[in-house]
């Protein structure tokens, strides 16, 4: 879990000089996500969230067909990723909590994020979405699924 230093997220410049990995996966997940559902490269997955317990951070949006999750770590068990982001803020929190929702809004509409409290796509320094293809692009899916898939007991 990457600790983010205290103003980057507010500073356009500084948010997208971060490396691809720290950018989608602190702040702009939900770019990710709804980019990869636009042209899926795997058929199957749909969006989940995490919402945090009120007063809490670490909202986070991710892909998966049940089993397997796909976000800015690439693929991943679904079950580990959850696990995963909870011991991170909960080590940092340990009251933290989260419920899962699927995500039933549109992922790159600015008036949906905003309601949630996310930056739409025309928010940003430049459009994030050409950079979550290419992010996307980088990644041979069905190797990289195949291999999650097979270490599923």
């Amino acid at each position: 879990m990457y600790i983010l230093k205290p103003g980057i997220k507010r500073d356009p410049e500084r948010r997208w000089a971060l490396p691809d990995r720290i950018f989608f996966g602190y702040g702009a997940c939900h770019i990710l996500a709804g980019t990869y559902l636009t042209q899926p490269p795997l058929a199957g997955f749909h969006a989940e969230r995490i919402v945090p317990a009120e007063g809490f951070a670490g909202y986070h949006i991710y892909l998966t067909n049940g089993d397997i999750a796909f976000d800015y770590h690439g693929y991943s068990v679904r079950d580990r990723l959850l696990k995963h982001h909870r011991k991170g803020w909960s080590g940092l929190h340990p009251q933290w909590d989260c419920t899962i929702e699927i995500v039933d809004f549109d992922l790159l509409n600015t008036s949906e994020l905003n309601r949630r409290k996310m930056h739409g796509r025309d928010q940003y320094l430049f459009d994030p979405v050409p950079r979550a293809r290419r992010f996307i692009k980088r990644i041979e899916h069905r190797e990289a699924a195949a291999r999650v898939a097979g270490t599923i007991a």
